[in-house]
Parts: C-alpha cells; sequence; structure tokens
C-alpha cells in the first residue's frame, strides 16, 4: 500500500489540462485583464496632458571662403553651442521669458522664482545633431514641452529667436575682441620697433665713419688716401731735389757776381742746367708713364722744365753777346760787363724768387701729407674697430628685425581680423539658420496614451494569470478522473457516468455562451480604447 501512494514521476506537459483551467477560471482572468487595462488607459486621460514643441536649427558655414578671410573665432560650434545655452538658460533670461509669456501661471502663488526657473530647464530640452562621424555638429534641436500646444509652439520660438540673436552676437563680440586685442598688440609690437629703430639711429649716429655697411667705401677712401699721400711725398722729394738744386745755382750766381769777367769765360751754370734738365725730363718720363698730362704733378714739372730751358736759353744768350763784342774797343767791353753784371742780376733775383717760391710748395705739401696721414691713421683706426661695431650692430640689428618680423606679423593678423570682423557684422560668417517654425503639437507628448494602453493590457494579462492561477491553486475540488485515481489507494473497478439533465445542459450552454460574450466585450472593449488613443492620444 505504501509503495501504491508513492508519488509517481511526472508525465510532462498536459495541454488539456491548462485548457480544463482556462475554461473553468476564464472569468477569474477576463475581470482582472479589464481592470487592469481599464486602470492604466484612464489615467493616461487623467494625467495632465503636456505638448513638445520642436524646431530644427542648422549651422550654415560662412559664405565668404576661408581662403579669403579666415574667421577669428572659435571653431569649436560644440563648446559655443553650450555656452550660449548656459547664457540662455540663465536665471534672468528664464525669469524674463516666464514674465513676457505668463508661464507657470498655476503655480505662481506657490512656488518661488527659482523653482520655476529649475521647472522651465527641465521643460527644455536641447538636442545636438552630429554628421556621419560624429565629429562635427551640422544642426541641433530645441524642444519645449507644455499643457497647452500654443505656449510650447511660442516658447519655442523664443529660444529659437535667442540661440540665433545670442550666436550672432557672441560672435561678433568674440570677433571684436580679438580684434581690438591684436590692436593693443600692434601698439606694443610698434613702440617696440620705434625703440628699437632709435636704438640704431643713436648707433648710427655715434659711429658714423665705423659702421660694417661702410667698410668696402672705407677701404676705398683709405687707397685714395695712400695713393695721395705717396704722390705728395714723391712731389715733397720733386721739391726738395728742385731746392737743393735752385741753392746749388744761386751760389754759383754768386760766385759768378764774385769773379771777374772776361769776355771769353764760359758760365759755369750751363752744365748744371743740362743736368737739371736731363733730370726733369727723366722725372716727366716716369710721371708721364703713370698720370696723364692734366695731372698736376706732371704740369709742374713742365713748368719747370720751361723755366729751366729758358734760364739756359738766357745763359747761352749772354754768352754769345759776350763773345761778340769788338776785340781792343775798351768801352765795349766795359758797357759789356755791365750788361752781364745787370743780367747776372737779374738772374739771380729770378733764382731767389724760384727758390722762395719751392719752399713754400715745400711747406704747403709738408702740411698737406701732415693732413694725410692724420686721415689715414683716422680710417685705419675706423677699419681696427670694425669688428667691434659689427658685433655691436649685429645685436641691434637682430632686436631690430625681430621686432619687425613680430611688427609686420601682428599688422598682418589685424588686418585679417578686421576683414573677419566686418564679415560678422554683415552677418556673412558662420550662423545658425531655423529650418522649420517650431511646429504646433496636435497630439500630446505625454502620455503616450497608446503607449499606457499597451501597458494597460500587460498589467492586466499579468494580473489575470496571477488571479486565475491562485485561486486554481487554492481550490481542492476534483474536476477529473485522473487526479480522482491518483488519490485512491486501490485500483477503480468501474465508473458512474455522469447524468445530466437537459436543465443543465441549457444552464452550461448559456453560461458557455455568456463566456464568450464577456471575452468579447473585454476585447472590443480593449480594441476600441486603443484606438482612440491612436487616433486622439
Amino acid at each position: 500500500m505504501a509503495d501504491e501512494l508513492e508519488e509517481k514521476p511526472g508525465e510532462g506537459l498536459n495541454l488539456q489540462q491548462y485548457f480544463d483551467v482556462i475554461r473553468r477560471r476564464h472569468m477569474y482572468f477576463l475581470i482582472p485583464v479589464f481592470l487592469g487595462w481599464l486602470v492604466v488607459w484612464s489615467v493616461s486621460w487623467v494625467l495632465p496632458a503636456r505638448y513638445k514643441s520642436g524646431t530644427l536649427i542648422l549651422v550654415e558655414q560662412p559664405s565668404m571662403p576661408k581662403d579669403y578671410v579666415t574667421p577669428n573665432v572659435s571653431d569649436d560650434l560644440q563648446a559655443r553651442v553650450q555656452s550660449i545655452t548656459q547664457q540662455i538658460l540663465s536665471r534672468t533670461r528664464l525669469l524674463h521669458i516666464i514674465d513676457e509669456l505668463k508661464l507657470y501661471s498655476q503655480n505662481r502663488g506657490r512656488a518661488t522664482p527659482d523653482e520655476l526657473v529649475d521647472q522651465m530647464r527641465k521643460d527644455i530640452e536641447i538636442e545636438l545633431v552630429h554628421d556621419e562621424s560624429k565629429r562635427t555638429v551640422t544642426a541641433f534641436n530645441i524642444y519645449y514641452s507644455a499643457h497647452d500646444p500654443h505656449v510650447a509652439q511660442q516658447v519655442t520660438s523664443e529660444l529659437t529667436n535667442l540661440f540665433i540673436s545670442e550666436n550672432l552676437e557672441l560672435r561678433q563680440q568674440q570677433s571684436e575682441d580679438t580684434t581690438k586685442f591684436l590692436e593693443q598688440q600692434l601698439e606694443t609690437a610698434r613702440q617696440a620697433l620705434a625703440e628699437q629703430e632709435e636704438k640704431v639711429r643713436v648707433f648710427k649716429d655715434q659711429h658714423l665713419g665705423e659702421l660694417p655697411t661702410q667698410l668696402q667705401s672705407n677701404l676705398q677712401i683709405l687707397t685714395g688716401l695712400q695713393s695721395q699721400l705717396q704722390n705728395e711725398e714723391d712731389g715733397l722729394n720733386a721739391d726738395r731735389q728742385q731746392n737743393a738744386y735752385l741753392q746749388s745755382m744761386l751760389e754759383q750766381s754768386h760766385a759768378l757776381e764774385r769773379t771777374p769777367k772776361t769776355g771769353d769765360s764760359t758760365p759755369v751754370g750751363i752744365p748744371a742746367l743740362d743736368q737739371e734738365l736731363e733730370r726733369l725730363k727723366a722725372q716727366l718720363a716716369d710721371l708721364s708713364s703713370h698720370y696723364t698730362d692734366r695731372h698736376p704733378d706732371v704740369r709742374k714739372v713742365k713748368e719747370q722744365i720751361a723755366r729751366t730751358e729758358k734760364m739756359r736759353a738766357q745763359a747761352l744768350a749772354d754768352l754769345k753777346a759776350g763773345t761778340t763784342t769788338p776785340p781792343g774797343s775798351g768801352n765795349s767791353r766795359a758797357s759789356a760787363a755791365d750788361d752781364l753784371d745787370s743780367r747776372d742780376g737779374a738772374a739771380t733775383m729770378q733764382l731767389q724768387g724760384q727758390l722762395k717760391a719751392n719752399q713754400i710748395d715745400m711747406a704747403n705739401k709738408e702740411h698737406e701729407i701732415a693732413a694725410l696721414k692724420a686721415k689715414i691713421n683716422d680710417y685705419q683706426a675706423r677699419l681696427n674697430q670694425e669688428p667691434v661695431r659689427e658685433q655691436q650692430f649685429a645685436d641691434l640689428t637682430r632686436g631690430y628685425e625681430q621686432s619687425k618680423a613680430n611688427y609686420d606679423d601682428l599688422l598682418k593678423k589685424k588686418n585679417s581680423s578686421q576683414m573677419a570682423t566686418s564679415m560678422e557684422l554683415l552677418q556673412q560668417g558662420e550662423h545658425f539658420q531655423m529650418i522649420d517654425p517650431p511646429s504646433l503639437p496636435l497630439k500630446p507628448d505625454f502620455p503616450n496614451r497608446l503607449k499606457f494602453c499597451g501597458a494597460g493590457l500587460g498589467i492586466g494579462i499579468a494580473l489575470g494569470g496571477l488571479v486565475a492561477g491562485g485561486t486554481e491553486y487554492l481550490d481542492d475540488r476534483l474536476y477529473n478522473e485522473k487526479a480522482l485515481k491518483d488519490l485512491l489507494p486501490v485500483a477503480v473497478i468501474s465508473e458512474i457516468p455522469a447524468i445530466i439533465s437537459p436543465e443543465e445542459e441549457r444552464k452550461q450552454a448559456r453560461k458557455l455562451w455568456l463566456s464568450w460574450v464577456a471575452a468579447g466585450l473585454v476585447f472590443a472593449t480593449i480594441l476600441t480604447g486603443s484606438a482612440i488613443s491612436y487616433f486622439r492620444g
């Protein structure tokens, strides 16, 4: 007996058993399904409706190519949108919109201004739209939720205008600030450049003639001075020789004056004049090989040759005049001697004049040579200082070039920034453009009654399954033969069939018909409510 009462292993899934449960407990299932759906669906119609209005704002790129005008504002659009959003969602801006459009009038007496601002911030939604690479913002949506669709549309329009105008003002302000900053930096760079220019000018004034740029001219001048000095020294040597010659001639002239004059005596100065002529001609030939006929030294030597030749011709003429006097004529000899004495006196005076002129010329040349040596020493000192001045000038020039490069770069940037600012003022730069005006919502965004309908149906099914299963589990009655056989300790020998009267059959048929009608009404009601939620909610 104990073995027979042991539990038997499961026989698997019995669909007929579940069908029997559904048949017996269908009302326990349908009523919770309907009630659960009805409660949630009714709540969706009781909750206050909120309408969401939205618009799309496109980010328009600058109409002017960047190759011609480079924008001088930040290209980080996402950061700029966030900055504009913070400004628009500030307490002052939102309170102004709340007061202007009379928002949240039902909460004015119960909520503080800060609470109203927080509520409005929750009702505002900003959604960025990126490109395919998810890196660049190409547009963004602005949404606002309100209980009145017209109010939602008005607030969305106001927010859209604020975004567009704030972006223009922000870009213009940033562009103007950038231009002002560059102008200030340019003025600072201009002052630094002026200081460098003044230092260079003062250095050039203090060291005029010693600058590295004047090296070649100093060398050329020094070479010319040295050549001129050499010429002057050569001329001084020539004058000294001429002075020695004139002094010897003057001494000979004085000697002739002290000696008795005879008719057949030959002037002793003619050989000396010949020697002087040969020396002067040799000097002329040497000078002619280096200089032209117009050179002062060449002309001077030629004049000396002419004077010497004249003196030689005068001496020869005097000699001939003395030799042609008739012999034995005492008076004639006496007059000839007197004439010769007078001519010798004139020659002596001429020699003295030439000697004095020669001495003056020598003094002038010595003075000129001293001046040339002083100039040469000055230019040599300049050349000796040239490496030091070159280093000093290089240091000044380096600072000047850096200041000038910085000034030129800032000037270029400032001009470019001014063009960009003009472009922003003319609204030719990057700007926001509203694609479509804010929409007028015809259906509430919350609650979504169709979703509530589906959620209510799910809750009702879960509740119906729980109620039907619970009642079936708590019911200890037996409804089939198998359950009875499982409880009996002995095997069943025979069965007595159920005897059903016609009245019971009609009652069972009516009950089944009512069950189907109830199920149809429940599902028809659910479908009707879903259709109403779809078309009106």
